[in-house]
């Protein structure tokens, strides 16, 4: 009887291998064959990257839309793609075919990393119908053509989540001070990210309730972030006279503030006043005398018209499908997110809701900024292993079984 258990035992294992070798195998496959098969289309912000890049390589000169220096970015995409642009020998050769491979290996990262984390939340299962949902969610295959920060970010934030959840487990400096760095780097690539350190932590009181040991790891993990933006900050100190943290542009922020996104509505004269001026003026006067119309663009306008659809990429010729129905597909992730998410809280002291209070700190802070469907981007992995977790935890009780041994499901407490 025994043998015949271990039998089955290491049959199973074989299928989960075989599983996740298709799955990651279909990835590849689908990101390859977009990136080969499309004409790509290059927007505005990729045509001022390169420009900024090709500057600074041929002038030492760091800015964004000027030749004199600035801080309008943040470094960490400008870099990748100055390292990429040496590496293709730019003056010879179009750079962008190997950044757009280059993405690829990060798009398979990420998928690794949304297995891993949702197989430690939620069993081998959870990891594995993850991994399938993303491999062939649209926008983590389009974004592999656009060169943009979309990949880049997406794979240092589910680092950043996997190394945060390993905080909560080891409690040690090291993991502490690792997951920090990491969102260091995500912030010099995307900077709303820094914000995330602040409800991860108020979580993790709240959870364990052991101020001290929380504040030290808080502490550590901001140190991780210092030593990573220093040289950024020490850069602006010295070309820039001023304390700049993570960068200067505005503009995000400003057109936010334009319900509906009607830019003619002249609400304010703008005339020989600052984008932050116009935008401060505008929600002065927005909020007292067309309070409603605010109030609903600042929370459940934006929320709509951020989550509604799919991040599109850059755009590209023919279309490349990858799956029918994918607005569905999309809206059906968001549903069982949202789902997982309601049972998770019912017994909400376990790590698997450190993901909703991440999502829900990216989706209030998006709120801040002008909407569109590429900011939901970077919490689709989280909506996707939420979504994984309630299906892995139907599949336990559809086959009649729940294993004690896997780490946790939705609606359980470790």
């Amino acid at each position: 009887m025994f043998t015949n258990i271990t039998h089955r035992l290491k049959r199973l294992a074989n299928l989960k291998t075989l599983i996740c070798i298709f799955i990651f195998a279909t990835a590849l496959f689908v990101r390859i064959d977009f990136v080969n098969s499309v004409e790509h289309h290059i927007p505005h912000d990729s045509l001022n990257y390169d420009i900024m890049v090709r500057q600074l390589l041929e002038k030492g000169v760091y800015a964004y839309k000027s030749e004199e220096p600035n801080a309008q970015v943040s470094p960490g995409y400008p870099l990748f793609m100055a390292g990429s642009y040496l590496l293709a020998d730019y003056k010879n050769h179009d750079p962008y075919p190997l950044i757009r491979y280059i993405q690829i290996g990060f798009s398979m990262v990420t998928l690794w990393l949304v297995y891993l984390t949702g197989r430690r939340l939620g069993g081998e299962w959870a990891g594995i119908i993850a991994a399938a949902i993303l491999a062939i969610y649209p926008p983590f295959v389009w974004a592999n053509g656009a060169i943009l920060t979309e990949t880049l970010a997406a794979m240092l934030f589910m680092l950043y989540v996997y190394l945060q959840l390993r905080v909560f487990e080891k409690e040690t400096a090291l993991s502490a001070i690792l997951a920090g760095g990491v969102l260091g780097l995500l912030v010099l690539t995307r900077p709303e990210f820094l914000i995330l350190i602040l409800p991860a932590y108020a979580f993790f009181w709240l959870w364990r309730k052991r101020s001290a040991h929380v504040v030290k790891l808080a502490a550590v993990s901001c140190l991780g972030i210092a030593i990573v933006l220093t040289p950024w900050i020490v850069r602006n100190m010295v070309t820039m006279h001023q304390f700049i943290l993570t960068s200067t542009q505005v503009n995000p922020f400003a057109a936010g503030t334009y319900p509906n996104k009607n830019y003619d509505d002249n609400m304010v004269d703008r005339k020989g006043k600052t984008q932050m001026e116009v935008a401060k003026e505008r929600l002065k006067v927005g909020f007292t005398e067309h309070t409603w119309t605010f109030v609903k663009w600042y929370t459940i306008g934006k929320t709509r018209y951020i989550y509604g659809r799919m991040f599109f990429g850059a755009g590209h010729s023919p279309v490349y499908p990858v799956i029918p129905l994918g607005n569905l597909y999309h809206r059906t992730i968001l549903l069982g997110g949202f789902i997982s998410t309601v049972a998770l809280l019912r017994r909400w002291r376990q790590p698997a809701v450190l993901l909703v209070v991440l999502v829900v700190a990216i989706s209030i802070t998006r709120l801040a900024f002008v909407p569109e469907f590429r900011y939901n981007f970077t919490a689709m992995p989280l909506f996707i292993i939420l979504a994984s977790l309630l299906a892995a935890t139907a599949l336990d009780y559809l086959l009649g079984r729940r294993s004690n041994k896997e780490p946790l499901s939705v609606g359980e407490e470790h």
